[in-house]
Protein backbone atom coordinates (compact mmCIF):
# COMPACT_ATOMS: atom_id res chain seq x y z
CA UNK A 1 0.00 0.00 0.00
CA UNK A 2 1.34 3.43 -0.97
CA UNK A 3 1.53 5.63 2.15
CA UNK A 4 2.31 9.18 1.07
CA UNK A 5 3.42 11.62 3.79
CA UNK A 6 0.64 14.00 4.88
CA UNK A 7 0.81 17.24 6.86
CA UNK A 8 0.94 16.69 10.60
CA UNK A 9 -0.06 19.83 12.46
CA UNK A 10 2.07 19.47 15.56
CA UNK A 11 1.99 23.23 16.09
CA UNK A 12 -1.53 22.92 17.51
CA UNK A 13 -1.96 23.16 21.27
CA UNK A 14 -1.96 19.85 23.11
CA UNK A 15 -0.37 17.82 20.32
CA UNK A 16 2.65 15.86 21.60
CA UNK A 17 5.85 15.50 19.62
CA UNK A 18 6.71 12.35 17.74
CA UNK A 19 3.64 11.99 15.56
CA UNK A 20 3.37 11.35 11.84
CA UNK A 21 0.58 11.42 9.27
CA UNK A 22 -0.09 9.69 5.96
CA UNK A 23 -2.48 10.12 3.07
CA UNK A 24 -4.62 7.06 2.39
CA UNK A 25 -6.68 6.27 -0.69
CA UNK A 26 -10.07 4.69 -0.07
CA UNK A 27 -11.53 2.03 -2.38
CA UNK A 28 -13.67 4.74 -4.02
CA UNK A 29 -10.65 7.06 -4.51
CA UNK A 30 -11.27 9.54 -1.68
CA UNK A 31 -8.14 10.85 0.03
CA UNK A 32 -8.27 10.61 3.83
CA UNK A 33 -5.60 11.12 6.49
CA UNK A 34 -4.23 8.85 9.22
CA UNK A 35 -2.08 10.14 12.08
CA UNK A 36 -0.26 8.11 14.72
CA UNK A 37 2.03 8.50 17.71
CA UNK A 38 4.54 6.00 19.12
CA UNK A 39 5.17 5.38 22.84
CA UNK A 40 8.58 5.01 24.40
CA UNK A 41 9.71 1.41 24.75
CA UNK A 42 7.94 -1.69 23.49
CA UNK A 43 4.29 -0.95 22.58
CA UNK A 44 1.48 -2.81 24.30
CA UNK A 45 -0.78 -2.57 21.26
CA UNK A 46 -2.54 0.06 19.16
CA UNK A 47 -5.55 2.22 19.98
CA UNK A 48 -7.53 3.26 16.88
CA UNK A 49 -9.44 6.49 17.52
CA UNK A 50 -12.56 6.96 15.41
CA UNK A 51 -13.43 10.68 15.83
CA UNK A 52 -16.82 12.33 15.65
CA UNK A 53 -18.32 14.58 13.01
CA UNK A 54 -16.36 17.86 12.51
CA UNK A 55 -13.30 16.43 14.29
CA UNK A 56 -9.73 15.88 13.08
CA UNK A 57 -6.59 14.05 14.12
CA UNK A 58 -4.91 16.81 16.09
CA UNK A 59 -7.93 17.40 18.31
CA UNK A 60 -6.95 14.13 19.99
CA UNK A 61 -3.39 15.18 20.78
CA UNK A 62 -4.11 15.12 24.51
CA UNK A 63 -5.57 11.60 24.19
CA UNK A 64 -2.46 10.57 22.26
CA UNK A 65 -0.38 11.72 25.22
CA UNK A 66 -2.54 9.72 27.62
CA UNK A 67 -2.29 6.50 25.64
CA UNK A 68 1.34 6.71 24.57
CA UNK A 69 2.15 7.41 28.20
CA UNK A 70 0.48 4.09 29.01
CA UNK A 71 2.49 2.28 26.33
CA UNK A 72 0.12 2.21 23.35
CA UNK A 73 0.50 3.39 19.79
CA UNK A 74 -2.32 5.86 19.22
CA UNK A 75 -3.80 6.40 15.75
CA UNK A 76 -6.59 8.77 14.67
CA UNK A 77 -8.40 9.43 11.40
CA UNK A 78 -9.65 12.31 9.30
CA UNK A 79 -12.87 10.87 7.84
CA UNK A 80 -13.92 11.83 4.33
CA UNK A 81 -15.44 15.30 4.27
CA UNK A 82 -13.64 16.65 7.33
CA UNK A 83 -10.23 17.57 8.73
CA UNK A 84 -7.68 17.64 5.93
CA UNK A 85 -9.34 14.75 4.08
CA UNK A 86 -11.08 15.45 0.78
CA UNK A 87 -14.14 17.63 1.27
CA UNK A 88 -17.06 16.35 -0.74
CA UNK A 89 -18.82 19.59 -1.72
CA UNK A 90 -17.62 22.90 -3.19
CA UNK A 91 -18.74 24.64 0.01
CA UNK A 92 -16.19 23.09 2.36
CA UNK A 93 -17.99 24.42 5.44
CA UNK A 94 -20.72 21.83 5.02
CA UNK A 95 -20.38 18.26 6.26
CA UNK A 96 -21.52 15.66 3.75
CA UNK A 97 -21.53 11.98 2.91
CA UNK A 98 -23.27 10.25 0.01
CA UNK A 99 -24.07 7.07 1.95
CA UNK A 100 -23.24 6.45 5.59
CA UNK A 101 -21.67 3.11 4.71
CA UNK A 102 -19.05 5.05 2.72
CA UNK A 103 -17.32 5.58 6.05
CA UNK A 104 -16.68 1.83 6.12
CA UNK A 105 -14.54 2.34 3.03
CA UNK A 106 -12.46 4.73 5.13
CA UNK A 107 -12.20 2.04 7.81
CA UNK A 108 -11.04 -0.43 5.18
CA UNK A 109 -8.29 1.96 4.09
CA UNK A 110 -7.24 2.50 7.71
CA UNK A 111 -6.98 -1.24 8.38
CA UNK A 112 -4.84 -1.71 5.27
CA UNK A 113 -2.62 1.19 6.33
CA UNK A 114 -2.29 -0.10 9.89
CA UNK A 115 -1.15 -3.43 8.49
CA UNK A 116 1.30 -1.77 6.09
CA UNK A 117 2.70 0.35 8.94
CA UNK A 118 2.90 -2.77 11.11
CA UNK A 119 1.09 -1.05 13.95
CA UNK A 120 1.54 -3.41 16.88
CA UNK A 121 -1.23 -5.77 17.91
CA UNK A 122 -3.51 -6.27 19.67
CA UNK A 123 -5.62 -3.48 18.25
CA UNK A 124 -8.41 -1.69 20.11
CA UNK A 125 -10.92 0.89 18.93
CA UNK A 126 -12.55 3.91 20.57
CA UNK A 127 -15.46 5.51 18.72
CA UNK A 128 -16.67 8.96 19.68
CA UNK A 129 -20.06 10.35 18.60
CA UNK A 130 -20.37 9.76 14.82
CA UNK A 131 -17.26 7.62 15.12
CA UNK A 132 -19.24 5.49 17.56
CA UNK A 133 -21.75 4.64 14.84
CA UNK A 134 -18.97 3.96 12.34
CA UNK A 135 -17.06 1.92 14.90
CA UNK A 136 -20.07 -0.15 15.95
CA UNK A 137 -20.80 -1.24 12.38
CA UNK A 138 -17.09 -1.90 11.79
CA UNK A 139 -16.92 -4.15 14.85
CA UNK A 140 -20.11 -5.91 13.77
CA UNK A 141 -18.52 -6.53 10.38
CA UNK A 142 -15.28 -7.97 11.76
CA UNK A 143 -12.90 -5.09 12.53
CA UNK A 144 -9.86 -6.99 13.91
CA UNK A 145 -9.82 -5.50 17.42
CA UNK A 146 -9.73 -7.26 20.80
CA UNK A 147 -11.97 -4.78 22.62
CA UNK A 148 -14.02 -1.72 21.78
CA UNK A 149 -14.99 1.43 23.65
CA UNK A 150 -17.32 4.31 22.93
CA UNK A 151 -17.84 7.83 24.25
CA UNK A 152 -21.12 9.58 23.58
CA UNK A 153 -21.73 7.22 20.63
CA UNK A 154 -24.17 8.29 17.94
CA UNK A 155 -26.45 5.28 18.11
CA UNK A 156 -29.32 7.76 17.95
CA UNK A 157 -29.48 11.54 17.53
CA UNK A 158 -31.00 13.75 20.20
CA UNK A 159 -34.00 15.86 19.17
CA UNK A 160 -36.52 17.69 21.28
CA UNK A 161 -40.06 16.28 21.00
CA UNK A 162 -40.98 19.15 18.67
CA UNK A 163 -37.92 18.80 16.43
CA UNK A 164 -37.94 15.01 16.09
CA UNK A 165 -40.74 14.73 13.48
CA UNK A 166 -39.54 17.88 11.72
CA UNK A 167 -36.02 16.47 11.43
CA UNK A 168 -37.23 13.19 9.94
CA UNK A 169 -39.42 15.01 7.41
CA UNK A 170 -36.55 17.35 6.53
CA UNK A 171 -34.09 14.50 6.14
CA UNK A 172 -36.22 12.35 3.87
CA UNK A 173 -38.29 14.79 1.87
CA UNK A 174 -35.71 17.58 1.69
CA UNK A 175 -33.26 15.30 -0.09
CA UNK A 176 -35.96 14.24 -2.56
CA UNK A 177 -36.78 17.81 -3.53
CA UNK A 178 -33.27 18.85 -4.49
CA UNK A 179 -32.25 20.18 -1.05
CA UNK A 180 -29.95 17.28 -0.15
CA UNK A 181 -26.71 19.26 -0.37
CA UNK A 182 -28.04 22.11 1.76
CA UNK A 183 -27.86 22.27 5.52
CA UNK A 184 -31.12 21.67 7.43
CA UNK A 185 -33.12 24.61 8.80
CA UNK A 186 -31.99 26.03 12.18
CA UNK A 187 -28.39 24.91 11.53
CA UNK A 188 -25.43 27.21 10.90
CA UNK A 189 -22.57 27.47 8.42
CA UNK A 190 -20.27 28.56 11.25
CA UNK A 191 -18.53 25.91 13.33
CA UNK A 192 -20.27 25.27 16.66
CA UNK A 193 -16.94 25.44 18.51
CA UNK A 194 -15.99 28.74 16.87
CA UNK A 195 -19.23 30.54 17.71
CA UNK A 196 -20.17 29.12 21.12
CA UNK A 197 -19.05 30.63 24.45
CA UNK A 198 -18.13 28.37 27.34
CA UNK A 199 -21.26 29.15 29.30
CA UNK A 200 -24.05 27.01 27.95
CA UNK A 201 -21.93 24.89 25.60
CA UNK A 202 -22.93 21.23 25.25
CA UNK A 203 -19.46 19.78 24.72
CA UNK A 204 -17.41 20.04 27.93
CA UNK A 205 -17.31 21.46 31.43
CA UNK A 206 -13.59 22.19 31.06
CA UNK A 207 -13.02 25.78 29.85
CA UNK A 208 -9.41 25.00 28.94
CA UNK A 209 -10.46 22.18 26.67
CA UNK A 210 -13.06 24.29 24.88
CA UNK A 211 -10.49 27.05 24.47
CA UNK A 212 -8.03 24.54 23.00
CA UNK A 213 -10.65 23.56 20.41
CA UNK A 214 -11.22 27.23 19.55
CA UNK A 215 -7.49 27.95 19.33
CA UNK A 216 -6.97 25.06 16.94
CA UNK A 217 -9.58 26.43 14.54
CA UNK A 218 -8.13 29.94 14.77
CA UNK A 219 -4.67 28.59 13.98
CA UNK A 220 -5.91 26.28 11.22
CA UNK A 221 -9.28 27.51 9.90
CA UNK A 222 -9.16 24.93 7.10
CA UNK A 223 -10.00 22.30 9.73
CA UNK A 224 -13.37 23.84 10.60
CA UNK A 225 -16.63 22.16 9.68
CA UNK A 226 -20.13 23.45 10.33
CA UNK A 227 -23.60 22.01 9.72
CA UNK A 228 -24.19 18.74 7.89
CA UNK A 229 -26.22 18.44 4.73
CA UNK A 230 -29.76 17.12 4.63
CA UNK A 231 -28.40 13.99 2.93
CA UNK A 232 -25.93 13.47 5.80
CA UNK A 233 -28.84 13.74 8.25
CA UNK A 234 -30.93 11.28 6.27
CA UNK A 235 -28.06 8.82 6.07
CA UNK A 236 -27.20 9.19 9.76
CA UNK A 237 -30.79 8.58 10.84
CA UNK A 238 -31.00 5.52 8.59
CA UNK A 239 -27.73 4.16 9.98
CA UNK A 240 -28.89 4.61 13.57
CA UNK A 241 -32.09 2.74 12.74
CA UNK A 242 -30.14 -0.07 11.09
CA UNK A 243 -27.75 -0.41 14.01
CA UNK A 244 -30.61 -0.51 16.52
CA UNK A 245 -31.91 -3.65 14.80
CA UNK A 246 -28.59 -5.54 15.02
CA UNK A 247 -27.35 -7.65 17.97
CA UNK A 248 -24.33 -6.46 19.92
CA UNK A 249 -21.04 -8.21 19.11
CA UNK A 250 -19.61 -10.73 21.57
CA UNK A 251 -16.63 -8.54 22.43
CA UNK A 252 -15.52 -6.69 25.58
CA UNK A 253 -16.99 -3.19 25.43
CA UNK A 254 -16.94 -0.14 27.69
CA UNK A 255 -19.16 2.84 26.91
CA UNK A 256 -19.13 6.26 28.59
CA UNK A 257 -22.15 8.52 28.56
CA UNK A 258 -22.53 11.98 30.06
CA UNK A 259 -25.75 12.34 32.02
CA UNK A 260 -26.17 15.84 30.56
CA UNK A 261 -25.60 14.63 27.00
CA UNK A 262 -27.58 16.75 24.51
CA UNK A 263 -26.15 15.70 21.13
CA UNK A 264 -26.79 11.99 20.88
CA UNK A 265 -29.75 9.96 22.11
CA UNK A 266 -28.99 8.69 25.64
CA UNK A 267 -31.89 6.23 25.52
CA UNK A 268 -30.42 4.48 22.45
CA UNK A 269 -27.07 4.08 24.22
CA UNK A 270 -28.67 2.66 27.35
CA UNK A 271 -30.75 0.20 25.35
CA UNK A 272 -27.72 -1.01 23.42
CA UNK A 273 -25.55 -1.48 26.49
CA UNK A 274 -28.27 -3.30 28.43
CA UNK A 275 -28.01 -6.05 25.82
CA UNK A 276 -24.25 -6.14 25.22
CA UNK A 277 -23.02 -9.58 26.44
CA UNK A 278 -19.64 -8.36 27.72
CA UNK A 279 -20.46 -4.67 27.84
CA UNK A 280 -20.50 -2.07 30.59
CA UNK A 281 -22.06 1.40 30.57
CA UNK A 282 -20.50 4.11 32.75
CA UNK A 283 -22.58 7.26 33.13
CA UNK A 284 -20.71 10.43 34.07
CA UNK A 285 -22.60 12.66 36.54
CA UNK A 286 -23.02 16.14 35.02
CA UNK A 287 -20.98 14.94 32.02
CA UNK A 288 -21.44 16.52 28.61
CA UNK A 289 -20.71 15.10 25.14
CA UNK A 290 -16.90 15.19 25.09
CA UNK A 291 -16.13 12.68 27.84
CA UNK A 292 -12.44 12.52 26.92
CA UNK A 293 -12.27 16.32 27.17
CA UNK A 294 -14.01 16.85 30.47
CA UNK A 295 -12.06 18.29 33.46
CA UNK A 296 -8.94 16.31 34.53
CA UNK A 297 -10.64 14.74 37.55
CA UNK A 298 -13.25 13.26 35.17
CA UNK A 299 -11.23 12.34 32.10
CA UNK A 300 -8.29 10.89 34.08
CA UNK A 301 -10.32 7.98 35.49
CA UNK A 302 -11.89 7.46 32.05
CA UNK A 303 -8.46 6.91 30.50
CA UNK A 304 -7.60 4.59 33.41
CA UNK A 305 -10.75 2.52 32.81
CA UNK A 306 -9.96 2.29 29.09
CA UNK A 307 -6.46 1.07 29.92
CA UNK A 308 -7.96 -1.57 32.23
CA UNK A 309 -10.33 -2.72 29.47
CA UNK A 310 -7.54 -3.11 26.95
CA UNK A 311 -5.20 -4.76 29.47
CA UNK A 312 -7.84 -7.31 30.48
CA UNK A 313 -8.60 -8.08 26.83
CA UNK A 314 -4.91 -8.67 26.11
CA UNK A 315 -4.53 -10.90 29.17
CA UNK A 316 -7.59 -12.91 28.17
CA UNK A 317 -6.15 -13.41 24.70
CA UNK A 318 -2.82 -14.49 26.17
CA UNK A 319 -4.53 -17.11 28.35
CA UNK A 320 -6.33 -18.55 25.33
CA UNK A 321 -3.14 -18.81 23.26
CA UNK A 322 -1.06 -20.48 26.00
Amino acid sequence: MDLAPAPFLDDLAGVPAGGAAHWLQTPDSIRIRLGHWQPEGKPRGTVLMFPGRTEFIEKYGHAAGEFTGRGYVFAAIDWRGQGLADRLLPDTRVGHVVEFTDYQKDVEAVVRAAEALDLPRPWYVIGHSMGGAIGLRAVMEGLPVRACAFTGPMWGIFFTPVMRPISWVTAYWGSRFGLGNRNPPTTSLVSYVAQTPFEGNVLTRDPDMLQMMKDQLVARPELALAAPTTIWLREALSECRFLSEQPSPDMPCLTFLGKKEKIIDRKAVRQRMQNWPRGELVEIPDGEHEVLMEPPEVRGPVFDRLDELFTEAAEAEARVTV
